[in-house]
């Protein structure tokens, strides 16, 4: 008899499992990916965040989401999607919408209002994502419109964000105001 193949899992994500986070990153975007804005957004802030999440298959990573605490235009409770890398060889699979499942779960257990991210409208609309009204968000540096989105975790949360987006300040802390 065979040992039944082994199952990837998810779980949410470590500070040990950096290092395997960033080498999955460098793989599937590059050395490009420091310069786009959403990393403007993150640096400074926690590598995880309790809605970060990995998939394994044994002690290899296949995917990982990051979601990163944010204040738009001073007002918590938002946060920023990405980046989502996953493993070339598990590409077009599911893993990556099931992890932006699971963190967006996470999320709206804890209360959080909105979900915003830079990406293609063709994927990420199926997951429940919009664009965001033009103007009514700005990010720290050029971003497509087009490619702006937003999920609400909380009836109408799109309207009560305004203004520009930043790493939101520690738990006790006061957001940074815009």
């Amino acid at each position: 008899m065979t040992a039944a193949p082994e199952a990837i899992t998810t779980r949410p994500a470590t500070s040990a499992d950096m290092p395997a986070i960033s080498g999955l990153s460098a793989r599937v975007f590059g050395p490009g990916r420091f310069v786009r804005t959403a990393y403007r957004v993150r640096e400074g802030t926690p590598d995880v965040s309790a809605f970060c999440r990995v998939a394994v298959l044994g002690d290899r990573l296949v995917a990982a989401i990051r979601m990163t605490e944010i204040a738009i235009g001073g007002r918590g409770g938002a946060l920023l999607l990405g980046p989502l890398a996953v493993d070339p060889d598990f590409a077009n699979q599911g893993h990556g919408r099931r992890l932006i499942a699971e963190s967006i779960a996470a999320a709206r257990e804890h209360g959080r209002e909105l979900v915003l991210l830079v990406g293609d409208m063709p994927y990420y609309g199926r997951l429940g994502f919009s664009p965001v009204p033009k103007g009514q968000i700005q990010m720290p540096g050029p971003v497509d419109l087009a490619r702006l989105l937003a999920l609400e975790l909380q009836t109408a949360a799109i309207e009560r964000f305004r203004g520009g987006v930043a790493a939101a300040a520690a738990p006790n802390e006061e957001a940074p105001r815009s």
